[in-house]
């Protein structure tokens, strides 16, 4: 449904984008809620070994990331309001799936699956968030719509451990999973989307047609035209941004899936992972909401900057202390880096794009996060089977500093000059 939306214009929570937003904690508390029992769960239903758990977690990223290569067109292309709630009712089905049960194989193959719609629906439902936010305050507005996934991430990992402790069931943990999508499904069917007005749609016909049909002796037709269908999928200006926001990722998807069972077999603590993301995520609204002001007055680089800097300690710290507070401490800092990081490269892959071309680039910077994190589980796993826990954790903090240095050697440079906005 599509209306006009006038006497919202101006405010930052204006209904449709309070929907959106609670929709998208949805996505996340359910994704999460599974997250961290998900290797318990293979080992005592299974007992699948470390290589095994790596592959089948990995599956999810690397179906999700090819989803997203695919989202940001039909979603710049197709009704936004239809692929979203399609691809969100596909996202909560899947839960289902998991109650099933049977095999190593079969949930091995529904786990994958599932991070198709997933996949989709975080591109589709951030798509819509930036429409239904109005223009002077869309940098701030994506700041704060990142407050979902740290909400949905601060409390559902630690809810769920809870509840399999309480209850030692995977199978009720994995139905709430499926009502609280649903529940997302719901919500999103009730946003009414903002209608362009005739000088947006104006600007957005002229891009596409700037796009599509090319003029003067930059390249032959033929090379452009492979170009335009190559960059429809992935933005071209944001391949910087994406590579290093990759090198990034990458220690997230080590930590994320192994700190489970390297706190319960190292440091002899069952609920490790649960507070760890509890803090991380705590930290990670703090850091959003002081940092969203910043964003309102363009500041986009210097949050990144700042951002990028504070995390890399981080890493370095999970992986030189063993105990509890080197836990918890980096979880501190790594919240208040990524904090200001993440609203910051999300409008940076914004920034780079034209109007109708907003789906692409939320889709790039999902798409460049997912291949981090995938590589982080493959080559974790490999490591962590091979050397050790300890091993891992080094080449995470070694992998974010060389992203590091690439933003400060290329990518602020490489942004401040294509940069649109």
């Amino acid at each position: 449904m599509e209306v006009d939306l006038k006497m919202q214009d101006n405010r930052l929570w204006n209904a449709n984008y309070t929907k959106v937003w609670l929709a998208n904690f949805m996505i996340f508390f359910s994704f999460m809620l599974v997250m961290p029992l998900l290797p318990l769960y293979m080992t005592d239903e299974f007992g699948a070994g470390k290589h095994t758990i790596g592959a089948v977690l990995c599956g999810y990223t690397v179906t999700a990331l090819f989803a997203r290569l695919f989202s940001g067109y039909i979603v710049d292309t197709f009704n936004r309001r239809t692929v979203l709630l399609l691809s969100y009712s596909l996202f909560a089905l899947f839960f289902l799936g998991y109650i099933i049960g049977g095999s190593m194989l079969f949930f091995a193959i529904v786990r994958t699956l599932h991070g198709a719609p997933f996949g989709t629906t975080t591109v589709a439902n951030s798509t819509v968030a930036i429409d239904v936010l109005p223009s002077e305050r869309r940098a701030e507005g994506i700041g704060y719509y990142g407050l979902a996934n740290n909400l949905g991430t601060a409390i559902s990992p630690t809810i769920g451990l809870f509840l399999y402790e309480w209850i030692g069931s995977y199978q009720v943990i994995f139905f709430i999973g499926f009502l609280v999508a649903s529940l997302g499904v719901y919500i999103n069917s009730t946003v009414k989307m903002r209608k362009a007005s005739p000088k947006e749609r104006s600007v957005a016909a002229v891009e596409q047609c700037v796009d599509e049909h090319p003029v003067g002796p930059v390249s032959p037709v033929y090379q452009k035209k492979a170009l335009i269908r190559l960059d429809r999928f992935f933005l071209a200006k944001g391949w910087s941004v994406g590579l290093m926001l990759a090198c990034l990722s990458f220690p997230y998807g080590i930590i994320s899936t192994y700190i489970a069972i390297y706190a319960k077999e190292e440091l002899s603590m069952t609920s490790g992972a649960g507070i760890y993301f509890l803090v991380l995520s705590i930290c990670l609204m703090l850091s959003r909401l002081t940092g969203g002001k910043s964003l309102r007055k363009g500041r986009v680089v210097q949050n990144a900057t700042l951002g990028i800097s504070i995390s890399v300690f981080s890493y370095l710290l999970f992986a030189s202390v063993h105990e509890f507070w080197g836990v918890v401490v980096s979880a501190v800092i790594l919240g208040f880096g990524n904090g200001h990081m993440m609203p910051a490269i999300q409008n940076m892959f914004v920034n780079l794009a034209p109007n109708n071309r907003r789906g692409t680039a939320n889709a790039s910077m999902l798409t460049s996060w997912d291949l981090g994190v995938g590589l982080g589980v493959v080559i974790g796993g490999t490591v962590v089977e091979d050397y050790g826990y300890h091993a891992a954790f080094w080449v995470a903090a070694l992998m974010n500093v060389i992203g590091v240095i690439f933003f400060f050697t290329h990518v602020r440079n490489s942004f401040q000059r294509n940069r649109l906005r």
